[in-house]
Parts: structure tokens; sequence; C-alpha cells
């Protein structure tokens, strides 16, 4: 009875440790193309945005994920410091970013469109938000194409 007991948490032990291991994700090769390094979980590392004065300012105390999944599907949470719990415009409502859709990866561009289905704010609800990427040193950083918003994202890997 013991060494049956044994053998069966041993057999547990050994499943267990597999379906992690299979689960695991693996960031892509070098021969990967963008699209391939997009898919994945990430965590928001810094913002960087005009400040009152127009001088650039990283901002590292809001938290966010981003996911990106091989079918095309997308989606977004960022929550600002409770500071900044008042902040609401086209993206963010009352300190809270959230949105998910579809998603098309322009590598001769670098370019990636996310066609938002789904927003906390809901006049971004249809829109196709083309932002230019850059992978570095196992960082994501997206900024928009539009040369009058001066404003950056970077992800990094969980």
């Amino acid at each position: 009875m013991k060494t049956r007991l044994v053998w069966s948490l041993a057999v547990v032990g050994a499943c267990a440790g597999l379906a992690s291991a299979q689960s695991a994700p693996k960031p892509p090769g070098k021969g990967a193309s963008a699209r391939e390094k997009f898919v994945g979980a990430w965590r928001l590392a810094w913002m960087e945005e005009p400040g009152p004065d127009g001088a650039i300012i990283r901002r590292t105390d809001r938290k966010g994920t981003l996911m990106y999944t091989a079918d095309g599907r997308t989606s977004v949470q960022i929550q600002f410091p409770e500071s900044q719990s008042s902040v609401s415009n086209d993206y963010v409502l009352n300190g809270y970013e959230a949105s998910f859709g579809a998603y098309e990866v322009n590598e001769d561009a670098q370019t990636i469109t996310r066609h938002v289905e789904g927003s906390i704010t809901l006049g971004l609800v249809g829109k196709s938000l083309t932002r230019a990427f850059r992978f570095s040193d196992g960082r994501l950083t997206m900024r928009s194409v539009r040369p009058e918003e001066r404003w950056s994202v970077t992800w990094e890997r969980y």
C-alpha cells in the first residue's frame, strides 16, 4: 500500500513537471519574424511622455500587461498610480487603460496595427491604431507613427 502511494505521487509529480515544462514560454529565436517576437505576455517597464514644459518624462510607477497570441489577438491593461487616478483621455478612464482586439504586423514598415474591438473608453472601439515598434535587449518599445505624438511605451517579457 505504501509503495503504491509513493509511486502514485511520483507519477503525479512527473506529469505536473512535464506539463509545466511544456507550457513554459520560450522567447523566439534570432531568426524569428517580428510577428513571432510579439507573441506572448509582456509587463510594462516604463512609459515616456512629454511633461508640461515639453521635456520627456520617464514614468515607472504604472503597472501593465500586454498580450499577443499567435492567432492575431491582443489585449492591454495599464493601471496608473493613485496620484494619477483622475487621468482620463482617449485611452485612459480614471487612471486605467484597457482594450482588446486583433492585430497585424507590417514587417517592412516595422509597424503593428491594433484593431480595437473593445475598450474601457468607448471612443477607441472600431479604431485601428498603428504604432512603430522596436525589439532590443528583450524589450519591446512602441511609439506613435504620428510625429506630433512624442510618447513611447516599453515592455519586457514576463
